[in-house]
């Protein structure tokens, strides 16, 4: 099946999901996540094959461990990791599409290695200026987590602080339900969100993807969950 884009259903299918989460409406309106939702999003991971191999996240909430959730997530998404260790995710919702690339969350000796990168002055200014580029291209910039004060063994008044104190390092683009996203088109707008990111580093690889970082995974920046 090729991609041709996320039909208006879509996101009517999860605007209603949030108004009725339960499981006599995901029972009742299957066939329309099926056909509307995961069809399109298996289409534009192999559309995107160049990124993958992709994972697609379950529909459901494990609702083991936290019972307050709702039984059905209110948005579908798919992540990959590449061969530098950094992650991509795409979803849809109500809200729109949304697609992201970088370290959701790094792990303890990604993160120190990162740290002392950011800390140094010619890896951190490197750093620190690929951020500014991408947040002045209107990327949003994050992480999973973010400490409230400077790790420990770092001054509170680094000059790059706002780095240091985060977990990871994400960029992330979200839009709006528009009638672009019915079409091929939101293909290439995913694709040119991961592509570019890259192409802001003053050299072949940016220093925060040579932290080999844990895939990015789901649903909502800045707390995904899978």
């Amino acid at each position: 099946m090729a991609f041709t884009g996320f039909p208006p259903e879509a996101f009517e299918f999860y605007a209603q999901l949030e108004a009725d989460n339960s499981k006599a409406f995901w029972q009742a309106n299957n066939t329309t996540f099926e056909s509307a939702v995961k069809a399109p999003m298996v289409a534009l991971c192999d559309e995107l094959s160049e990124h993958g191999p992709f994972h697609l996240f379950r529909p459901y909430n494990d609702l083991r461990f936290a019972k307050n959730r709702p039984p059905y997530k209110t948005a579908q998404g798919a992540a990959s990791e590449s061969q530098g260790g950094t992650g991509r995710y795409v979803q849809v919702s109500a809200q729109g599409v949304m697609a992201a690339a970088g370290c959701y969350m790094m792990a303890r000796d990604q993160l120190q290695r990162f740290r002392a990168a950011v800390d140094a002055e010619g890896t951190g200014a490197e750093v620190a200026a690929l951020v500014d580029s991408l947040a002045a291209a209107g990327y949003s910039i994050g992480a999973h987590d973010e400490l409230k004060t400077a790790p420990r063994g770092y001054a509170k008044d680094h000059p790059r602080i706002a780095l240091l104190r985060r977990s990871g390092l994400m960029v992330w683009s979200t839009w709006p339900v528009a009638s672009w996203m019915y079409t091929k088109k939101a293909a290439a707008t995913v694709r040119t969100t991961w592509d570019e990111p890259a192409g802001c580093a003053p050299g072949s690889t940016p220093t925060l993807a040579r932290a080999r970082c844990r895939p990015i995974t789901g649903t909502e920046p800045p707390h995904w969950s899978p």
